[in-house]
């Protein structure tokens, strides 16, 4: 696993109130209880960690660009942005 995807896991499992491990890359997020003021920091969070912006309004359904439906998902739109904001 990438240094980016452990970087990732680990702000999740802390703004879900859970251990690294207890995460995989299928986890769904709606399956964390994650209320809008956690996936806010966790938006927040990820912006800090990677000096990236996630697209506004990403975790609307429909929204295109970020999607923020499991671990898997955060991760390759994280590492999407990362490489865009690289080249």
């Amino acid at each position: 696993m990438t240094q980016t995807a452990q970087t990732i896991i680990g702000i999740i499992a802390e703004k879900a109130l859970l251990q690294p491990e207890d995460l995989s890359l299928e986890t769904r997020l709606d399956s964390l209880a994650l209320d809008s003021l956690a996936m806010v920091e966790l938006v927040f969070a990820l912006e800090e960690a990677f000096d990236i912006s996630v697209p506004f309004n990403a975790n609307e359904p429909g929204s295109e660009g970020f999607d923020l439906s499991s671990v898997g998902a955060i991760i390759a739109a994280v590492e999407g942005l990362v490489s865009q904001k690289a080249a």
